[in-house]
């Protein structure tokens, strides 16, 4: 009888738990179809322009909203102004300093839904420095195949950091301080392997 229950139990706890996993979708980060851009004021005239080419990412969309994760990487290195000259020199150590940070990353630690998508609070980290910030994830709210058979999820979000928050304080006020960040992001579901 005992075993019998203890089986009946192990039983229910698979089910559970086959459930649990099912209602988790875990989405890669498409970079050909993504971006990642800056932008930042120079002698309060005029707005320089940016992007990074390099990055990866993981996001897990659970039934549960509170359940749900996001993750980004993106190499410093990859950094592109249009100019070779400025590009080094914001890798340089008086700027991101690439060869000790090399990565500037976002991790989610809680997940709202909201109107139209998610509010997403986490971890982002810059030269070392770890900030808190709140995104406002429009999209990800429905799921499209492209190319047939393969489920994407995609958003958008605009942030506004102060970069002397994380350090990096060179020709300040020359260079503003604001930088303005816009991230179109799309991201394929992953496999089931």
């Amino acid at each position: 009888m005992f075993k019998a229950l203890r089986n009946l139990n192990l039983a229910a706890a698979l089910v559970v738990l086959s459930a649990a996993a099912a209602s988790a979708e875990t989405y890669i980060v498409d970079p050909v179809h993504s971006s990642i851009s800056f932008m930042i004021g120079h002698q309060n005239i005029s707005y320089i322009h940016g992007r990074f080419n390099d990055y990866s990412g993981k996001f897990v969309i659970e039934k549960d909203p509170a359940k749900t994760s996001f993750f980004l990487s993106i190499k410093v290195e990859s950094v592109d102004t249009n100019n070779v000259k400025r590009d080094e020199h914001l890798r340089a150590p008086d700027y991101f300093d690439v060869k000790q940070f090399p990565n500037l990353t976002f991790q989610s630690t809680k997940v709202k839904p909201v109107d139209g998508g998610y509010e997403v609070t986490g971890d982002l980290t810059i030269h070392g420095v770890t900030k808190v910030v709140t995104l406002q994830l429009k999209g990800f709210d429905k799921v499209v195949e492209f190319p047939k058979g393969t489920p994407r999820v995609g958003g958008t979000n605009t942030l506004v950091i102060k970069r002397s928050d994380y350090g990096m304080i060179t020709a300040l006020p020359n260079l503003g301080d604001e930088v303005h960040i816009t991230m179109g992001i799309e991201a394929a579901k992953e496999a089931v392997k």
